[in-house]
């Protein structure tokens, strides 16, 4: 019952938006494919203007491109893609860290010791779901400091752009055992209050498309030409 207010609450565009996300996020519109808004109006039994606005909400967001006559196409993702996300994620978390990092207290370091530790086990126990759900929780006790609500939504929906796209099912579990490495570097960074170099470690390692490019080429099978 409690679902079912949620759901009463939100508007048919976001309803239809989310339902848009999860059908790229599963694979059911695939990278490069058209959508034929008519059909999927019918489908949904809605109109064509709230699934107009999710289009126009998803094109600003990346997710898709609308072609005048052509339609609207799913948007690819290609190395360049990639390669921009990172520079965008990275100095985004950066800039928040270094504003926040002063005000995160002990309790918020050991819950992200915490967190880093459950990583770990989800990667030794191949659940990459509950690892990428995990680790979006763990950047989020920072970000979640910040009062930019801007800088936090934008870094969102790149995650999401990046990982959804759609979502693998499989992942390399030497990238994301890195990863946790990393995030152990960061938080001891943090625990001696040296948050600026906690900032640029963020930014020049851990979201650095050169120092990742290896795992990131392998993860999107870039030789199976995936990437573009």
């Amino acid at each position: 019952m409690e679902g079912r207010e949620v759901l009463r609450l939100k508007s048919l565009r976001e309803q239809v938006y989310e339902y848009l996300r999860l059908a790229i996020n599963r694979g059911e519109l695939s990278p490069g494919s058209f959508i034929d808004q008519n059909e999927l109006a019918a489908d949904l039994g809605i109109s064509r203007q709230p699934l107009r606005d999710a289009m126009i909400q998803l094109e600003i967001e990346g997710f898709v491109s609308v072609y005048p006559r052509r339609g609207v196409q799913v948007s690819r993702l290609t190395l360049d893609d990639i390669r921009h996300l990172y520079e965008i994620i990275g100095g985004l978390e950066s800039t928040a860290l270094r504003s926040v990092g002063s005000e995160l207290a002990e309790r918020d370091l050991v819950r992200m010791r915490l967190l880093n530790e459950h990583m770990v086990a989800a990667i030794e126990g191949g659940d990459f779901n509950r690892y990428y759900d995990l680790n979006l929780t763990f950047h989020d006790v920072f970000l979640g400091r910040s009062d930019n609500t801007g800088l936090v939504r934008t870094v969102r929906i790149c995650k999401q752009r990046l990982y959804d796209f759609p979502r693998e099912s499989d992942f390399d579990p030497a990238w994301e055992l890195r990863s946790t490495t990393e995030h152990a570097d960061i938080v001891d960074l943090l625990d001696g209050a040296r948050f600026r170099e906690a900032a640029d470690y963020l930014r020049d390692v851990h979201w650095s498309f050169d120092v990742q490019a290896p795992y990131v080429r392998a993860y999107y099978h870039e030789d199976e030409g995936v990437l573009t």
